[in-house]
């Protein structure tokens, strides 16, 4: 694990929450939910943070798991499953170079893609791929925050549509669904599925 980042993170969660934090579950989550596009399965969420998303899952009866570089927010989230009396497998580890020992039906990708780099994105890519079983589904929302600093940075469509190409991708719901964020931006819906 890069020890650095690993801190660099840590120390973010320390002194407040990242800009993407809704404080609770995405509509976009539940939205697929209670439409049925998104049932109980194993499921990853990487780059979880406080773990908003895995609390709903848990709720739901996933078999789901949060993984995360920095552990003060996995500690946090910990509690809150403890106090729930929900169950979930949490994993501090780099999502770069992190490898479960079996693929997942699902992911959920919610703010791990707009928290690295963008030259990590091709790396980070290949680890959805992997992670994923074939026709696993990758549930992913986008962020427009029309600038080219970050955290959290621009996930232009176009960049989105090279990155998840249809020689490994189908995009199964296309990303015309705008989600508001409280932040004052907005992220596009999407499923991809995991061609072989």
């Amino acid at each position: 694990m890069d020890r650095e980042r690993s801190r660099d993170w840590d120390e973010k969660y320390q002194v407040g929450l990242p800009g993407w934090d809704r404080q609770g579950a995405s509509p976009a989550l539940l939205h697929w939910l209670e439409t049925g596009a998104l049932v109980p399965c194993r499921i990853l969420v990487p780059g979880c943070g406080h773990g908003h998303e895995v609390l709903e899952l848990a709720r739901r009866g996933f078999e789901v798991w949060g993984l995360d570089i920095a552990p003060t927010p996995l500690a946090r989230l910990m509690a809150r499953l403890d106090e729930a009396g929900l169950a979930a497998r949490l994993v501090q580890a780099d999502a770069i170079t992190w490898r479960p020992e079996e693929p997942f039906d699902a992911i959920y990708e919610q703010t791990c893609l707009c928290a690295l780099d963008p030259h990590e994105w091709a790396a980070y890519a290949n680890q959805l791929y992997a992670w994923l079983r074939p026709e696993g589904r990758l549930y992913a929302l986008f962020m427009q925050t029309g600038r080219e600093s970050g955290p959290p940075y621009h996930c232009d469509l176009e960049d989105m549509r090279a990155l998840f190409p249809p020689e490994r991708w189908d995009w199964i719901e296309p990303p015309h669904r705008k989600v508001p964020h409280p932040n004052g931006l907005f992220e596009y819906a999407a499923i991809l599925q995991r061609r072989d």
